[in-house]
């Protein structure tokens, strides 16, 4: 086991940070074991009060998620990380960070806690960013994609830095260099000049062709637009360099995977072995993913009200995928209005008991006529479209009551925007679910067995870090066959 080499599989997520290690199965080199595995919050929220942007924005403290990294793999056995040869990394999806090239961290050496802590880098401005408004997207150049853009995708934001942060008009000229979480934690790794990013963050970013494999540069530039910030693109899983520092106890050297798409994509990677399953995952957001077909490629002109969009995948594969805003979030916030309701009462409660106390309430209560439909964050295919309740009756106002239905219309949302009945067409005859909030929560299991006409079955939480790792562990096993 000692000698065994090891490869490291990384997942940034929106709350937390998961690392996963895996090694050949003994005896069989084509198969994996997983060694050791580890999850970290990273309380990295940043309050909305110290955003620019206001109420409306979502960013976070890259010093502290890079601290739950440090944490997550303190944390995993220091044998078995210095046997490893190869890391993976995913992270969430559409956000954008900006750093200056050669400053953008510093390496604290020497003993068994070598690590990197951020330096002149900006806050991760995330996936549920809001800040760009209806009117203000419209007002944007159309794209030469397939995707539209939308509040939360990169380029977007950058758009808004560009002309409305009025209160620090030199913020974007303090960068040289910008990309998703991964993107900057692979760069400070390897000591990349530029960063480095796969076609598939760049998809998720807007303003990509994913047919030419490039950014929208005439587009871009024509509007003003910093093209010098974009990142460079290479295949997803390709090889993005090597480790420069001994990091914690990796060697120095390690080979480094170009970041992958978030985790749904890496949790298909998982999950599919065939075109037969689809991937369900409920974590902060929701996403219900499948594989198209070989071959299959998507419309050129986006429609903008089509809750089903197309993101490259691997081989020049397609994943169609179903992404509602509101999943976990949106239950976290439930619970918080609870807890601050019994403040205001006078009684404090841990919000982690009000969790458990409400599904457990939610357990016992098996159907509920109440209805919810939960999109208090809109859709992006819906911006303006916010949550409602309706059904109410005095018989249907307990806790599990509420909570049932809450579960309940989270996973019927999802529906709205992709019918199972499409799953069926497109050939799928099973569903893999994976997630943290469906991991902990066994009401949204029920209502997900009972929403779905196709057997269902649950993976584990680490599946995006476990995806990550065996992308690399295939791509170095496919090298040896070679």
């Amino acid at each position: 086991m000692a000698s065994r080499s090891v490869t490291l599989g990384i997942d940034l997520g929106t709350t937390s940070v998961k690392a996963a290690l895996l090694g050949a199965a003994p005896g069989d080199p084509s198969e994996f074991v997983v060694l050791a595995s580890c999850a970290r919050a990273a309380r990295a929220e940043v309050a909305a009060e110290s955003s620019a942007a206001g109420p409306q924005g979502r960013e976070q403290d890259v010093s502290r998620i890079i601290q739950a990294l440090s944490e997550c793999l303190a944390a995993l056995p220091r044998q078995q990380l210095q046997n490893v040869k190869g890391i993976g990394v995913s992270g969430q999806m559409h956000g954008v960070m900006f750093w200056k090239t050669g400053q953008g961290c510093e390496w604290t050496e020497g003993g068994p806690t070598t690590v990197f802590e951020p330096r002149a880098v900006s806050h991760l401005i995330t996936w549920q960013d809001g800040r760009c408004s209806s009117g203000f997207l419209a007002s944007l150049p159309q794209p030469e994609s397939h995707l539209n853009v939308a509040t939360g995708f990169g380029c977007a934001t950058i758009f808004w830095l560009l002309k409305n942060w009025q209160n620090s008009p030199e913020f974007l000229k303090s960068y040289d260099a910008a990309g998703t979480i991964h993107d900057y934690v692979v760069a400070m790794l390897c000591g990349l000049p530029r960063p480095l990013m796969s076609d598939q963050n760049a998809a998720s970013w807007g303003y990509f062709n994913t047919q030419s494999q490039s950014w929208n540069l005439e587009i871009l530039k024509n509007s003003g637009f910093p093209t010098h910030l974009l990142p460079d693109i290479a295949e997803a899983g390709s090889v993005a360099g090597r480790t420069s520092h001994k990091w914690l106890e990796i060697p120095k050297g390690s080979q480094q995977g170009n970041p992958l798409k978030g985790q749904v994509g890496i949790c298909v990677y998982v999950c599919i072995s065939s075109r037969v399953t689809s991937v369900l995952n409920i974590s902060t957001s929701v996403q219900l993913a499948a594989s198209m077909p070989s071959g299959f490629q998507p419309a050129q002109t986006p429609d903008p009200t089509a809750p089903v969009t197309y993101f490259p995948y691997f081989g020049g594969t397609y994943l169609g995928v179903a992404a509602s805003l509101n999943g976990g979030n949106v239950l976290a916030t439930f619970v918080h209005m609870l807890a601050q309701w019994m403040a205001d009462l006078g009684l404090e409660v841990e919000e982690s008991a009000v969790y458990s106390r409400m599904i457990q309430a939610a357990v016992q209560q098996r159907d509920t006529c109440l209805t919810i439909t939960p999109t208090v964050l809109g859709e992006r295919h819906l911006p303006d479209e916010l949550a409602s309740v309706t059904r109410i009756s005095s018989s249907d106002l307990s806790l599990g009551h509420v909570t049932r239905a809450l579960c309940r219309g989270i996973v019927q949302n999802l529906h709205s925007m992709l019918p199972f009945q499409q799953l069926q067409e497109w050939g799928v005859e099973r569903v893999m679910g994976s997630g943290s909030a469906l991991s902990r929560n066994e009401v949204l299991k029920q209502e997900v067995q009972r929403a779905f006409p196709l057997p269902v079955s649950f993976g584990q939480d680490v599946d995006a870090a476990l995806g990550a790792a065996l992308v690399m562990l295939q791509r170095s096993l496919n090298q040896n066959e070679s």
